[in-house]
């Protein structure tokens, strides 16, 4: 018999929902310690009632309720019958139909999903890196292995997507700041601060693994179509037999998915054309979740703090008016408050211009005003209009500066993409223009740099240098000095290389 799903939905909206779900929860509960059916009296002794449980009548036609909208399968009770009275008397069994199973392991689901707390998964990024190693490993043995390939790949696919589906719904729950709505202040700055550790750790173990990863991806890419095709021909063996009128073969699908989970992966830590790639985009989204926060958290104190309104204001200044001691002094409180300052004078002619602002105006002499002004607000402008000013010393003015600024944004390019290896101590000073230039050039190289002894090479983003660093002796020290300072680190190896000049 076919079942109406909205008829299973019903006791989830029903007048007497508690009562039915509490009756449903001892079926679901039952159906977990595998036990094929449940009596009414057993019913109301194993159900989590909240209150007094009901009357048996009572839970007999919730009972039969259920059975009418196919949760539940009733049939006779023929076990505890010891008269004729009692076998005529209706006494039922009941079990979770497969609706009702289907029913509770959706709302199951459902209410786990709510109840989840998304996080940003610092340890999937180590597993990624170590599970991409593995593969790189079983791609240069001499045969391959179909099984530890398809293994290595079912975890990595695995923990990829639970960083992916966490980071997504930790971004979304921070956005909302559902957590931060019910508590008291003490508890939001405490939370304030261990979320912003949170999401420092995590920035920052994302900002130095994303390069390792991405380099594990791009040496993997000559030689991952083999591998794809391992893993999807071992995992076609246990697929059903197809017709054949069907066009794709099951083989093929899975070639085809494991090619698209391959590309999703390889385009979180591995930039595809102008987009950046997914690792940098949620980044930016945890840097921007700190600033968002804190309005947040300043939008609660504000609320806290009470509420200001326009009547509240006006009683407040009701109570100052009632204070003053005088009506002077009554009158200077509602200049201030109100902005009523006493009226100005127009000093138009000789018989204004003696006239003091303190003159009432019914005492001072009439103005008079040309009817144009009083019709149109304005008067004709007399004489010859205005000449058009000549910009053009200014344009010269600006147009030097822009070329002298890109004078200097050349030469300090030219200074550090010598392509000779420099030491960082052997720059000496640096202008302006030249220590930005060099700041850039390091906030593009080091977020690839896993370990501080490393070698780092890499272009630049616009594509015009290249830039390779090799990290110095631990204890050495380097010092630039600038227009706004001294620069001090470790000291480093440089070498920057303009791509123009290599192609030349």
């Amino acid at each position: 018999m076919r079942v109406d799903a909205r008829e299973l939905f019903k006791h989830v909206t029903a007048e007497k929902s508690e009562l039915y779900r509490k009756i449903m929860d001892a079926f679901a509960a039952a159906k977990r310690q595998f036990r094929l059916h449940l009596r009414p009296d057993e019913v109301l002794g194993e159900a989590q009632w909240n209150a007094a449980p009901p009357r048996i009548e009572d839970l007999q036609g919730a009972l039969a309720q259920l059975a009418e909208w196919g949760n539940l399968e009733s049939q006779p009770d023929t076990a505890r019958v010891a008269s004729i009275s009692d076998f005529y008397r209706a006494r039922f069994l009941y079990r979770l139909s497969e609706g009702g199973e289907a029913v509770e392991s959706a709302l199951a689901v459902f209410s786990q999903a709510l109840r989840r707390r998304a996080e940003l998964q610092s340890v999937a990024l180590e597993d990624i890196a170590k599970q991409l190693q593995v593969l790189r490993n079983l791609a240069q043995e001499p045969v391959f292995d179909a099984a530890k390939i398809h293994e290595t790949l079912r975890d990595l696919v695995r923990v990829f997507e639970g960083l992916a589906e966490n980071a997504q719904a930790f971004m979304v729950s921070i956005g909302r700041s559902i957590e931060l709505q019910h508590s008291d202040i003490n508890a939001i700055i405490a939370y304030k601060k261990r979320l912003i550790d949170y999401l420092d750790r995590f920035i920052g173990d994302l900002v130095s693994r994303s390069g390792g990863i991405a380099q594990h991806l791009v040496a993997l890419d000559p030689v991952i179509s083999p591998l794809l095709q391992q893993a999807s021909q071992r995992e076609s063996r246990d697929a059903a037999p197809v017709q054949e009128n069907e066009q794709e073969k099951p083989s093929t699908q899975s070639l085809d998915a494991w090619t698209e989970r391959w590309k999703g992966l390889r385009g979180w830590f591995v930039s595809a054309g102008n987009d950046p790639p997914q690792g940098e985009v949620l980044r930016s989204r945890a840097r921007s979740a700190i600033p968002h926060l804190l309005a947040v958290i300043a939008a609660l104190n504000e609320r806290r703090s009470g509420r200001s309104d326009r009547s509240a204001d006006f009683r407040v200044l009701a109570h100052w008016f009632a204070d003053c001691a005088s009506e002077d002094e009554a009158h200077r409180l509602a200049r201030a408050a109100f902005a009523l300052n006493p009226a100005r004078h127009f000093l138009i002619g000789a018989e204004t211009s003696d006239l003091p602002a303190t003159t009432p105006w019914n005492d001072a002499p009439p103005v008079r005003i040309h009817p144009r002004l009083r019709e149109y607000g304005e008067m004709a402008p007399r004489g010859p209009l205005p000449r058009v000013q000549d910009r053009q010393a200014e344009r010269e003015r600006l147009q030097a500066q822009l070329t002298e600024e890109d004078r200097e944004i050349q030469e300090a390019r030219e200074r550090l993409a010598s392509g000779e290896p420099t030491r960082l101590s052997e720059f000496g000073e640096l202008d302006r223009h030249g220590f930005q230039l060099f700041l850039t050039l390091l906030g593009e190289t080091l977020p690839a740099q896993t370990h501080p002894d490393e070698v780092v090479e890499r272009q630049t983003g616009d594509g015009l240098l290249r830039v390779r660093l090799e990290p110095l002796d631990a204890d050495s020290t380097a010092e630039i000095a600038t227009e706004t300072g001294l620069f001090t680190g470790r000291d480093h190896l440089l070498t920057v290389t303009s791509m123009e000049a290599r192609h030349e």
